[in-house]
């Protein structure tokens, strides 16, 4: 049974009584030994190996292996349910949750190293740091699978977020440790070592038998990449979803081929030189030091953080030599050898979901090349490159994994994954990211300002009009390329902390609308904003869970809209969302924006852009494969093509939205069934949304703010972050 020993520290840590360590975490038998409580002073220190304390078993049987079947190699279904000594947390997560990216450094990933490289003589085991706290409710397993530097501390800076949504163990390989990459055997043929993809395998099928509906993540980097792959290779029948980040599986193709004649040829004495040049192109220093330099803080103050970061990273890197000592990191070469030659022979035989991320700036391998490789022998692979970032990427700025596990759908509870259920919602750093450093520009350039309509009337500036309990159906005009979304989402998280859950098209979801750069971008981070894919389905599971789900009827049409056509609706005939929203008692909020005339020019529309040759060539090809969501025989709306219109950008005015008067349909069910009662309601939302955006045409005449020189202005005078005035509604 898999069982939880927490303790304070590794048992290495306890060799020397004198030192108290700074760096604590949590270690996991997943063999069948009894679980112990241990203290500081409980742990052995005589070079004794704890077995409490060891994930299963190099050289030694143990109990856990008559749990599988010899025959098959599967695990008996007679394991009884994993028991463990905290529970778990809710399933709730609320939005704006404190995920911790970006309050650790690379600084505390040495300083935890420091702590777990003292030598104790034993083998590679399973640890989960204490800073991953306690995971929600039903969470899945993560396993981390370490890099050639073997330490397992290489989510350092991702521990909090990962700990909250996984129940993340992490592998420690000991410095001196020479576990072969498979079966190894003795000179005599008589004795075989079992080897790291045997050690992780029976984790991976004890977990699977345990809980065999849910998924089992392996995040491996560089070797750890390969022995995820090789896992996965063998076990074709286990839910996997792999991570990988810059995986040595192209070592046959690297600088490191070469390298490895060189390192045993140079005397000891050079080695700790060498290593601490060879250092920075283990990763990007900039990116490392970056970490925690938001972009929002001036200039001096961004600067000076930098620095310390950097200066901090430098004084670190004394310690690498202590990390990889010469003869450990010959034996990882060849390792790094071995693994390469193993996987690449298997990678047929993979069927498990596979997320590769791949470094641009990776002076070690050659990742993005290798990326392409692999994309095309995996059956279900996905890619993503960053381009600024090196090898050791999960140390470096910029690089949120459970962002991109969310971004790219990855996450999910059970076989398949749901929009609704395997949701989490936008965590601060996410926040800082998407709206005040990607989206930062056109923020300010907006400038928006929200008004809402109260139950008797009453007009009044902020969302207090809008019902804080859901269902919430929010039903609007959609704004020229659909700028008009991401001030609103930041306003309602911001000022009542409310995730706004948009239904967009399918084939944002499909992967056809993936830039050939493969790099994270706009069609990942919509899912982390919560956009789900427009299916009846998902609409109806927003509803269920109470959700404040936004709706667009004119769709594509109105975001993709001619000249002359702005602040026009082109909705549908059919009143399907009101007898939807009536049937789960949702409020109805119909609202206008108006903003895109202050924001844009538009110079070229669909018309235009079909009588440029190469360019109408084009949208037709893109069109010929789009999903199609709507009868086509239901008007200009569900013809809408899809296109990109050629804009010019004006001098900044101002983004408006009004929400009006909540509709209430709780009750509303028995009478919504008749269609002339739905239709009368249908057009009644209809013309709320058109007198919303006629008062806030006329009334941001009114406003002395209306420019982005005036708002600049007032900020100056009073307060960057000051809510700037409007007219008095």
């Amino acid at each position: 049974m898999a069982s939880f020993a927490t303790s304070g520290i590794l048992p290495c840590f306890g060799l020397n009584s004198d030192i108290k360590p700074r760096f604590q975490v949590r270690v996991r038998s997943s063999g069948s030994f009894d679980s112990t409580i241990l203290s500081f002073d409980s742990i052995a220190v005589n070079g004794k190996k704890n077995g409490a304390l060891i994930d299963r078993g190099i050289e030694e049987k143990v109990k856990s292996e008559a749990l599988v079947d010899g025959k098959n190699g599967k695990v008996k279904s007679s394991i009884e349910p994993k028991k463990w000594v905290k529970d778990f947390g809710s399933r709730d997560l609320e939005p704006l949750w404190d995920d911790g990216y970006g309050t650790k450094t690379i600084k505390d990933y040495f300083d935890g190293a420091k702590e777990m490289i003292r030598p104790d003589g034993g083998p590679p085991r399973w640890f989960c740091p204490t800073e991953c706290g306690k995971p929600l409710k039903n969470s899945p397993v993560l396993l981390f699978l370490p890099g050639v530097d073997g330490v397992g501390l290489g989510l350092t800076l991702n521990h909090k977020a990962l700990g909250k949504v996984f129940e993340v163990r992490c592998l420690h390989i000991p410095v001196y440790d020479r576990t072969p990459f498979e079966v190894a055997f003795s000179h005599g043929g008589d004795h075989a070592r079992i080897g790291l993809v045997k050690l992780v395998e029976e984790t991976v099928r004890i977990e699977h038998a345990s809980s065999p509906n849910k998924p089992i993540y392996l995040v491996g980097e560089s070797i750890g990449g390969c022995l995820a792959l090789a896992v996965a290779a063998r076990n074709p029948e286990v839910d996997l979803v792999l991570i990988v980040a810059n995986p040595a599986t192209s070592f046959g193709r690297s600088h490191l081929q070469s390298f490895l004649p060189i390192l045993e040829a140079v005397p000891d004495q050079l080695h700790n030189g060498l290593l601490s040049l060879l250092s920075p192109l283990t990763g990007n220093p900039v990116k490392m030091a970056m970490v925690n330099t938001e972009d929002r803080l001036p200039s001096r103050l961004k600067i000076g953080k930098f620095y310390q970061n950097l200066r901090s990273l430098l004084h670190s890197l004394s310690v690498v030599p202590d990390i990889i000592p010469k003869d450990t990191l010959i034996w990882k070469l060849k390792l790094l050898r071995s693994a390469a030659d193993y996987v690449n022979a298997c990678l047929h035989t993979v069927k498990a979901e596979v997320l590769l991320l791949a470094s641009e700036k990776d002076y070690l391998l050659p990742s993005r090349d290798e990326a392409k490789r692999l994309k095309s022998l995996l059956q279900n692979c996905t890619v993503r490159n960053f381009k600024d970032n090196g090898h050791a990427i999960f140390l470096e700025d910029g690089v949120g994994l459970l962002t991109v596990i969310k971004g790219t759908s990855k996450y999910r509870l059970s076989k398949q994954f749901d929009f609704v259920s395997d949701y989490l919602p936008l965590s601060t750093s996410e926040f800082k990211s998407f709206f005040e450093e990607a989206y930062r520009l056109l923020l300010l350039a907006a400038g928006s300002t929200m008004f809402s309509t109260l139950k008797d009337g009453k007009i009044v500036r902020g969302l207090a009009g809008v019902p804080n309990e859901g269902p919430v159906l929010l039903v609007g005009y959609h704004m020229l390329m659909a700028f008009d979304i991401y001030p609103l989402a930041e306003g309602f998280l911001r000022e009542k902390n409310i995730m706004l859950r948009g239904i967009g098209h399918p084939d944002l979801y499909t992967g056809k609308l993936e830039s050939l750069s493969n790099e994270f971008a706009y069609a990942d981070w919509i899912r982390v904003l919560g956009t789900v894919a427009g299916t009846a389905s998902n609409f109806f599971k927003l509803l269920s869970t109470k959700s404040h789900v936004l709706l667009y009827p004119g769709g594509a049409r109105e975001s993709l809209h001619n000249k002359g056509e702005e602040y026009k609706l082109f909705w549908p005939d059919q009143q399907e969302f009101v007898r939807i929203a009536a049937r789960f008692g949702a409020t109805i909020v119909p609202f206008g924006t108006v903003g895109e005339d202050d924001l844009t020019h538009l110079v070229l529309d669909y018309h235009d852009m079909m009588k440029i040759p190469v360019v109408s060539d084009y949208i037709r090809e893109v069109n010929n494969k789009a999903t199609k969501i709507r009868d086509s025989s239901k008007g200009e709306v569900a013809n809408q093509p899809v296109y990109i219109p050629g804009v010019l950008p004006k001098l900044p005015g101002r983004f408006y939205y009004l929400f009006g008067k909540p509709i209430q349909t709780k009750g509303m069910e028995e009478m919504l069934k008749d269609k002339e009662n739905a239709n009368q309601l249908y057009l009644h939302i209809k013309s709320e949304v058109e007198n919303n955006i006629a008062y806030l045409l006329k009334k941001r005449e009114e406003d002395p703010y209306r420019s982005l020189i005036d708002r600049t202005i007032y900020q100056a005078l009073h307060s960057p972050l000051s809510n700037v005035p409007s007219f008095e509604p």
